[in-house]
């Protein structure tokens, strides 16, 4: 005959009955199982919650989130990351051969900045866990299942969100300067770079074939 009840609270409890046939059993307690009789009880004790809370507290990005929530963090990162770069592709599609544009697109400081909030992100959203699940067979490459799960925090979505726009930035730059020195139109290729960046870089590359057979 066999038995069970759980009780769920703040505090986790779950107590497991089951009558054995084996008699002469002294009281002892191994491994979480306390041997009483002719009955074994199997019971899981709550965890350590202060201990938790203060490895939690201990931790790095505890620590760093602890002025201002980490969703707050991430999201604010990603509407600044986002408003900061507009303006270069502005100036790239709106006024392409200005001087103001040419001096703005020449400065480094957008990819300074964004190497800066991204590195404080992958910071934040730094575990343990991120080496093993970015490279989670057992030939060190990564897996699509590991990534997934690597970004399913804001954090993480919003790193990774900061590295695309300075990449997509610096192909769009690039794709601006082999424009203005090969005099051959990029306003749309500097367009898609933004929205997707390989189809601008693919589009800029069939620009610049058909403008050759052209002339």
């Amino acid at each position: 005959m066999a038995s069970s009840s759980v009780f769920f609270s703040s505090q986790i409890y779950l107590s497991l009955r089951v009558d054995s046939p084996c008699k002469n059993i002294k009281k002892s307690k191994l491994f979480g199982q306390q041997l009483v009789g002719k009955s074994r009880t199997i019971f899981i004790t709550k965890p350590n919650l202060v201990k938790d809370s203060l490895f939690r507290k201990s931790s790095p990005v505890y620590a760093s989130c602890t002025w201002m929530p980490c969703s707050q963090i991430a999201n604010g990162a990603f509407t600044l990351g986002t408003a900061a770069v507009l303006p270069f592709y502005t100036f790239m599609v709106v006024a392409p051969k200005a001087e103001l544009t040419k001096k703005l697109v020449s400065s480094s400081v957008p990819y300074m900045a964004l190497g800066l909030l991204y590195a404080y992100l992958l910071y934040l959203s730094w575990t343990p866990d991120t080496m093993r699940l970015m490279f989670a067979s057992k030939y060190w490459l990564p897996e699509l299942p590991g990534i997934a799960k690597m970004f399913s925090t804001e954090m993480t979505l919003a790193s990774a969100w900061i590295h695309l726009l300075a990449v997509d930035l610096f192909a769009a730059r690039q794709v601006y300067y082999d424009g203005l020195q090969e005099n051959i139109e990029t306003r749309h290729s500097v367009t898609l770079c933004l929205l997707f960046c390989p189809i601008g870089v693919l589009s800029h590359f069939i620009t610049k074939a058909l403008t050759r057979a052209r002339d």
